[in-house]
């Protein structure tokens, strides 16, 4: 009885190659966000920026120091308000503070959108944290963050000169005017925060809790998540209809 040679299947060259650039992939994932799957918001039109750790400006911050750059930040300011896809902006806040000029740019690209935005500060919106916090169309932030607002600072070398004073002065008077026109606190307040003695230790300034924050009218409510996405969530339909409006007549 002839047996039939058993053929073998020819192998796929390339099967062990996606093997191990699926692995790595696994792998980086891990490394980088402690989980395999990553969740994915397919459909959503509101797109999630975070503003974490120190805001990196002109200077380049330690490696070892959690950063936002605002130069990675500007690009995809511009791309949000681009897209057609894209209806509104959830902007999280977790920052120390840092770059005052970098700050005010970020703040006012998320002011000057013409889409919906919304900001929630969780943690803390400290120093120039906080016009950031107020530049979106409605402000959130949870009963435990806080924000530290205290007078404008330089580190390294300064020249004791008038100019040097003059300089800060404008500067300060900059975040003041952007804070009070961009919220519901009077600059009265606001300066009155700023100046305080003996909040903070060996400083000038104040620490202000999430409700604290919102009764002097620097954030518009207390909450979460939940109640931001739903707030942003109003104001996209608000937006939609007065477009549709708009088209109708």
């Amino acid at each position: 009885m002839d047996q039939t040679p058993e053929t073998e299947t020819p192998s796929n060259p390339e099967a062990p190659k996606k093997q191990d650039e699926n692995t790595s992939g696994l792998i980086q994932k891990i490394q980088s966000l402690g989980q395999t799957n990553v969740p994915q918001m397919e459909g959503s039109s509101i797109h999630c920026l975070t503003i974490v750790g120190q805001i990196e400006g002109h200077m380049q911050l330690p490696p070892n120091n959690k950063a936002t750059k605002y130069e990675h930040l500007i690009p995809q300011l511009v791309a949000i308000e681009q897209n057609p896809k894209i209806e509104g902006l959830l902007v999280i806040l977790n920052t120390v503070g840092g770059d005052v000029e970098a700050g005010l740019a970020i703040s006012e690209m998320i002011a000057s959108l013409s889409k919906p935005s919304v900001s929630l500060v969780l943690g803390g919106g400290h120093s120039i944290g906080v016009p950031i916090a107020v530049s979106a169309h409605y402000s959130f932030i949870v009963p435990t963050a806080t924000m530290t607002i205290h007078p404008v600072r330089l580190t390294g070398l300064v020249i004791g000169v008038p100019q040097t004073f003059e300089y800060l002065d404008k500067m300060q008077e900059r975040v003041i005017s952007f804070v009070t026109s961009h919220s519901e606190i009077s600059e009265e307040r606001f300066k009155e925060l700023m100046f305080s003695k003996g909040n903070l230790t060996r400083d000038i300034g104040t620490n202000v809790i999430g409700t604290d924050a919102v009764k002097d009218g620097l954030i518009n409510e207390v909450g979460g998540v939940g109640q931001a996405l739903q707030k942003l969530n109003e104001l996209i339909e608000k937006q939609n209809t007065k477009e549709n409006n708009g088209l109708k007549q």
